[in-house]
């Protein structure tokens, strides 16, 4: 597979990465044995990036990808997690927190150190402890060796700007903001290039919204941008490809974003989106499919505070 170099970390990842927040049974109960294949399923196929938190399923992603790994030489992945989301609504990104959040990570999984550790959906929280607090506490854990490369995640566009702008980062994790229907990510390129981040890309369905299956029912998708991206599903599907394949292929065509994670805990799916990643791209069928998607166009929903939000354009589609 593909791999690039993220940003001037000198790391390189594959184009497509593996989440594994389904092993978390955040979406759906899983089966155990499909869960521990998909791990290695997306090893054999290039996919060495694996991405996790304590987060997903509260602990369980971390456990089973510990199991998965066993016997996997160290050298031939490279992981990454989170830390400062343990619950819907619990954070704690103070300083102690920082110190046992990594500690016990490395134990469920079973290794010594995490090449990509990101502050995980800090939009929940003042920003100012990030700054503060956070992150100069992951810098001492990345003086002791425990830490590769560190850096933030979210949603909003607005909190990577705003870090940036008061602290240095190696990386950052952006998530339904490079897909067909959302692009608001390479808005953001110039500056991250510019500061030598390396950029991960994640979610190119948007939480199924750019695939023919139904939504779950926490998807802040308004009706408008349902029955959109309905309507582009079935044009892609007149013309005989699944919008999910055209969905994936776009995610990892830019070549500043890294790499973009996707995950399942079902091998079968791993398998399928590796084979989509290596065939070409339908650039007149993206053209077609970003026309009927024009309306919503960068849509966006509010995710944690108000205030570390992106400012909601004039004539937002309901």
């Amino acid at each position: 597979m593909e791999q690039r170099l993220l940003g001037q970390t000198g790391l390189k990842l594959p184009v497509l990465s593996f989440g594994a927040s389904s092993l978390g049974q955040e979406f759906r109960s899983v089966d155990l044995n499909d869960a521990l294949r998909s791990v290695r399923t997306a090893l054999d196929l290039g996919m060495n990036f694996i991405d996790t938190s304590p987060f997903y399923g509260r602990g369980l992603s971390e456990c089973l990808l510990g199991f998965a790994l066993r016997g996997v030489p160290r050298d031939s992945y490279l992981l990454g997690t989170k830390l400062g989301r343990y619950a819907r609504d619990h954070f704690d990104f103070s300083a102690r927190r920082v110190v046992e959040s990594v500690d016990i990570s490395l134990q469920r999984m079973g290794v010594d150190h995490l090449d990509v550790l990101l502050c995980h959906d800090i939009e929940f929280v003042d920003l100012r402890q990030i700054v503060e607090e956070t992150l100069p506490a992951v810098r001492k854990l990345q003086q002791q060796g425990k830490v590769k490369l560190v850096g933030i995640s979210g949603y909003p566009m607005h909190i990577f700007r705003t870090i940036l702008a008061q602290a240095d980062l190696d990386v950052v994790l952006s998530y339904n903001h490079y897909t067909l229907q959302n692009t608001m990510l390479a808005d953001l390129v110039p500056l991250l290039r510019a500061k030598g981040v390396g950029i991960i890309n994640a979610a190119p369905f948007s939480a199924r919204l750019l695939t023919r299956a139904e939504l779950p029912p926490w998807h802040k998708a308004t009706p408008r941008v349902r029955d959109l991206c309905r309507q582009a599903a079935e044009h892609c599907e007149r013309q005989g490809v699944d919008i999910a394949q055209l969905a994936l292929q776009f995610s990892i065509a830019h070549p500043e974003l890294t790499t973009c994670v996707v995950g399942s805990a079902n091998p079968e799916n791993v398998k399928q989106w590796a084979h989509w990643a290596s065939q070409p791209l339908d650039l007149a069928l993206v053209a077609q499919v970003r026309q009927i998607l024009a309306p919503i166009h960068n849509w966006f929903y509010i995710e944690g505070r108000p205030e570390n939000n992106d400012p909601l354009p004039p004539g937002t589609p309901g």
